[in-house]
């Protein structure tokens, strides 16, 4: 009888030292987790938006509007850029980004339609 109570008292100390041992590593995977996604924050910060990108406060008729025009901030076709398009509204002073006379927001001078055209 001894032994049924000897191998019942192992088996249920391995049992209880298996769940606090799971347990415990659930815990400190969780808390790994965790610091990693801080470090992670303070290393990376949010990537910024560059000023002729940020499209806050355009309508989103004109963000469609870009879209449907397939207006890129930087133009795959190097001499047909929104700076030398007719279309182009240039830099104000202590802007960054020009604009365009057929849609709202910012433009870069890099960019590019479908309705570029050349300035006469």
């Amino acid at each position: 009888m001894t032994k049924v109570n000897e191998r019942r008292k192992f088996l249920q100390s391995c049992f209880g030292l298996s769940l606090i041992v799971s347990t415990g590593g659930f815990f400190l995977s969780s808390c790994v987790g965790t610091k990693k996604t801080a470090a992670k924050k303070n290393t990376n910060p949010v990537a910024k938006i560059s000023p002729c990108e940020d499209l806050t406060g355009v309508d989103a008729v004109d963000v469609e509007k870009r879209k449907a025009l397939g207006y890129v901030s930087l133009s795959p076709i190097q001499d047909k850029q929104c700076g030398n398009c007719k279309l182009w509204i240039p830099v104000k002073d202590g802007k960054e980004c020009g604009g365009c006379l057929l849609f709202a927001g910012p433009v870069s001078e890099d960019g590019h339609c479908t309705y570029w055209a050349p300035q006469v």
